[in-house]
């Protein structure tokens, strides 16, 4: 069990991962990195692409991070029930497990926000 003194190092830790990851995913969309393909900007999915470089590169920062989680989060949620949920009723049985995951971490970071080794917190924010 993790005392309760590392949980703030820990939740910074899981924030940049987060951000991170989903940078990555982002990159997937807009530029067709790590076996991604590319899609229109302006198309539903390279807008989502754009929301997960921009709020992955924030949440992954912790600048202006409870805005950029509660967007990356809303992002989530669009799109499990648009491409997701569809397929089926369980996150399990459509392959909708990654975006559900995702949307109640940010949800998660939107209410507590960057805490430590976040530009958020170097500025006296929340």
């Amino acid at each position: 069990m993790i005392a309760e003194r590392f949980a703030p190092y820990t939740y910074a830790l899981m924030r940049t991962v987060l951000g991170f990851l989903f940078i990555c995913h982002g990159l997937q969309k807009v530029f067709g990195m790590f076996a991604g393909r590319t899609a229109d900007l302006t198309s539903p999915r390279g807008v989502a692409g754009m929301i997960e470089l921009v709020a992955g590169a924030a949440i992954m920062i912790g600048m202006y991070a409870r805005p950029a989680a509660l967007i990356a989060s809303g992002e989530m949620a669009v799109a499990y029930f648009l491409f997701q949920q569809p397929a089926g009723f369980l996150p399990i049985q459509n392959g909708g497990e990654p975006a559900v995951l995702f949307c109640f971490a940010f949800l998660f970071i939107a209410a507590r926000g960057a805490g430590l080794f976040s530009v958020d917190g170097a500025r006296g924010g929340p």
